[in-house]
């Protein structure tokens, strides 16, 4: 259609509040001419003015080729890369070789697609890589953005593929940097910026700017959707950047990442530090076991599930050794561990509460944890890097009173995504976070405490529900794994409750083994629980209904 190729153009209003791009774009994403008038046209976004793209096209339609937006120029973005993919993808090498062969099956169902990636700067110590992956026939107008994991440092390439899949234009980035280290961070504050929220912004204009100009036509509706640290991500968005989503799914947050890390870090001195204290791998499951037994029953089913841990007054004592070592009981140094994993973190000088703890029916996730010689590297790092910038830092000498605070004062709210007035967000966007129940990796009430805080600050459920829910997963451990069903869509959850207005009043889990599904269940908005209606099997979702504990 366009003879001339591609003078693209973005014209960006500054949102005084936070110095950034958040208020109404406008992309000038198409200028040429046509080999038959010579006339000027110029593509606009619509919808950023306010008008609705039906007034002028029943449908996309497509604006340029996708090698032809090599051309395309946008602030502070380099286009390294515009490049049709064939159905089945078989001339995509992704990130010179980050998938492993588990990952890159999934790449062999492929549609075919618009492959771009790009570099943004929106600093001079700015690094971003992003890739934005767009169907060739069949797009569902809408974009799905995906989140990362730890620190980052790589494009989520599996995620995109199934976002993909589903006919979402969709994008990732390595926030700014490569590698799963935080030693990024020395010397290089921008970086920490980028990696905390800015990255992610950038790598969302940009990606819309790029799905526009191929296009024609902006995307309708624009989801995130991540996990852990891709969770605490989408929480950041919807604080900082309200508009840049209409539904984020946000689960698992690794966040607010300065406490989690002092509370992992916890972990090494309960677990680590004492080799007496150091808990057997094989007396898990006793530990386990002796949680079933005081609190499977307590919600009315003995179903191998503890639904609701919080009311869960489990006393650990019941296991200590009486007449020797053994695998089904614990020495006092492991009696008095395994009680410090559940129980909250408190200041050893005041007694205030630092962070909460695990939830009974955890154990068996604990081995990430409680092995090796020291903590979960991500936390240690957080510290190292951010927190003391000391590379030879000692994870030993921390001080659970002197030094509680440092992680929040030296982060300065750039990783943290705590504030709860997400107002702003939720008056058009919907948020739905999820957590399991039984995650090893960061304590669920960080996510409860997160959700109570919100509702708080904004007058309560009432004033809240229509746009913001928690799903608390039995059995689950982090972003998935555990007993609990552990499988669901909330994806078409929130599609269904952004853009026909029905919000989800539960979503179905499943659970399997060897391949096949044994037990479904109903997750619920909570403080709800599932509970059995009395008749049928107990692994029959059918058989459940959504009810205050």
């Amino acid at each position: 259609m366009y003879a001339n190729g591609w003078l693209g153009r973005q014209v960006e209003i500054p949102d005084e509040e936070h110095g950034a791009m958040n208020s109404p774009i406008i992309n000038l994403v198409g200028c040429c001419r046509t080999a038959l008038s010579n006339r000027l046209i110029v593509v606009v976004s619509l919808a950023a003015v306010g008008l609705p793209l039906s007034v002028f096209s029943a449908a996309p339609a497509r604006a340029a080729s996708c090698e032809s937006l090599t051309a395309l120029v946008l602030p502070n973005t380099t286009i390294d890369m515009a490049r049709s993919i064939a159905a089945g993808g078989p001339n995509l090498a992704v990130g010179s070789g980050e998938a492993n062969a588990a990952d890159a099956s999934r790449f062999k169902d492929l549609p075919a697609f618009c492959r771009v990636a790009a570099t943004l700067k929106p600093t001079h110590d700015s690094d971003i890589k992003m890739e934005v992956w767009l169907p060739a026939s069949g797009w569902n107008g809408n974009f799905q953005a995906v989140g990362n994991g730890g620190w980052a440092g790589s494009i989520s390439y599996p995620e995109m593929a199934l976002a993909l899949k589903r006919g979402y234009v969709t994008t990732s980035t390595d926030t700014g940097h490569t590698g799963s280290s935080g030693r990024f961070v020395l010397g290089h504050p921008e970086k920490l910026i980028d990696f905390g929220y800015r990255a992610i912004h950038e790598m969302t204009v940009k990606a819309k700017a790029i799905t526009e100009a191929f296009y024609g036509n902006a995307p309708r509706f624009s989801y995130w959707t991540g996990c852990s640290t891709g969770g605490r991500q989408g929480l950041k968005e919807a604080q900082r950047y309200a508009n840049d989503y209409d539904g984020i799914i946000a689960g698992a947050p690794a966040n607010p990442r300065s406490l989690l890390a002092l509370w992992q870090v916890y972990v090494g001195h309960v677990a680590l530090k004492d080799p007496a204290s150091a808990i057997p791998l094989s007396k898990l499951p006793a530990i386990h076991a002796a949680v079933l037994e005081a609190c499977d029953a307590r919600d009315g089913l003995k179903d191998g599930l503890v639904d609701n841990p919080t009311s869960c007054n489990f006393n650990p004592k019941v296991l200590l050794c009486k007449d020797g070592d053994g695998t089904a009981c614990l020495t006092a140094p492991q009696l008095e561990a395994a009680t410090k994993l559940l129980s909250p973190l408190r200041n050893p000088r005041t007694g205030a509460q630092l962070t909460p703890g695990l939830e009974p029916g955890s154990e068996l996730g604990w081995s990430a944890n409680i092995t090796g010689v020291d903590p979960r590297s991500s936390a240690v790092e957080q510290f190292k890097y951010v927190v003391f910038q000391n590379p030879n830092w000692d994870w030993r000498t921390l001080d659970f009173d002197s030094d509680a605070s440092k992680g929040e004062e030296m982060e300065k709210g750039i990783i943290n995504a705590a504030d709860p007035n997400i107002k702003a967000f939720l008056a058009h966007g919907k948020l739905l976070e999820y957590q399991g129940w039984s995650d090893p990796n960061v304590p669920p009430l960080f996510s409860v405490d997160y959700y109570k805080n919100v509702l708080q600050t904004l007058g309560g459920e009432a004033k809240t529900k229509d746009s913001y829910r928690l799903f608390m997963v039995p059995g689950m451990w982090h972003c998935g794994g555990g007993d609990g069903p552990n499988t669901f869509d909330m994806l078409s959850a929130m599609e269904q409750w952004v853009e026909n207005k029905k919000a989800p009043e539960q979503v179905i889990a499943s659970h399997s083994t060897d391949g096949k599904v044994d037990r479904t269940r109903p997750l619920c908005p909570y403080p709800q629980v599932a509970k059995y209606k009395g008749a049928g099997s107990v692994d029959d979702a059918a058989n459940f209904s959504c009810r205050m504990p």
